[in-house]
């Protein structure tokens, strides 16, 4: 199965794809590029946040929440207005978000990490209910930020380890419960997961860096499908479309060299592949 482009902006690094299910409407981020940008029936827009920003969840029509390096923010898609609503390690410059995702009970998960990528320099929060809660540290490059249909796990990387992790989660709260154990090792052939998403059949969409694709795999960690994109940097998936059955993916074109955009030239862009699944609205966040 293939892909095909569905917006031919360039991002150095396109991140966090949102299908916002009320608006019927594709957000992603250019990292570092510090914008958000859209697509829907009456065209194209962007907003300059000034600052890194990643992943957001929707919080109702109008407003979404949205990662940047230094706090959670109440952004209006309407006016482009933004209230913080906590900070992010708005104390160290050093560091900024990256994949985020709302959870089953309303809150949000959201990772940091190094602005130079180091070992052990970011972490995996929770914003819920007011508070934003450290989950778990010493996280180089973290990703694959996802919940199991069923609400019993939540899934997450460290793209460096070349490991998926799952960790069991509170009935009532959808905090962690008990350590985090291995889900998926990709270790042996050296894949890089990066964004994630699960889709109505309770597969694990898994984006994989460097390796042109996104994969499907099963409750037990086994491949299903796979779906090619004509790039090697491809950072996340996300279901949308009006029946939920459209995988967009984004892509990046950082630290590609001349020759390797030249044979890449549309490595940054927001591809679609349809049919490929069905997927679940994604979570609403609650304030």
């Amino acid at each position: 199965m293939t892909s095909m482009v569905y917006d031919d902006r360039i991002s150095a690094l396109a991140e966090g794809p949102l299908w916002h299910p009320l608006r019927k409407q594709l957000f992603w981020f250019d990292i570092l590029g510090g914008k958000l940008h859209t697509r829907d029936a009456r065209g194209r827009q962007s907003w300059d946040l000034g600052e890194y920003g990643s992943a957001a969840g929707w919080i109702d029509e109008d407003h979404l929440l949205i990662a940047t390096e230094t706090g959670l923010w109440r952004f209006n898609v309407t006016t482009g207005a933004r209230e913080k609503l906590v900070a992010l390690e708005a104390d160290n410059p050093d560091t900024r978000c990256n994949d985020g995702r709302a959870d089953p009970w309303g809150g949000f998960w959201i990772g940091t990490m190094g602005k130079t990528p180091t070992k052990d320099a970011g972490a995996f929060y929770r914003f819920y209910k007011g508070e934003l809660r450290k989950l778990f540290g010493g996280i180089a490059i973290p990703n694959a930020t996802c919940f199991a249909a069923d609400r019993s796990r939540a899934f997450f990387a460290d793209t460096v380890t070349h490991k998926v992790m799952q960790v069991a989660l509170d009935p009532a709260t959808g905090w962690p419960s008990g350590d985090p154990s291995v889900h998926i090792d990709f270790s042996a052939d050296k894949l890089n997961p990066d964004g994630a998403v699960i889709d109505a059949e309770g597969l694990i969409w898994i984006a994989q860096w460097g390796a042109s694709c996104v994969a499907a795999y099963d409750g037990a960690g086994k491949l299903v499908r796979k779906i090619k994109v004509p790039v090697p940097q491809v950072t996340c998936p996300a279901f949308g479309g009006a029946d939920l059955s459209a995988l967009y993916i984004t892509t990046a074109r950082e630290n590609m060299d001349i020759k390797a955009i030249a044979q890449f030239p549309e490595s940054g862009m927001v591809y679609r592949a349809d049919g490929v699944g069905r997927g679940l609205p994604e979570y609403q966040v609650v304030l």
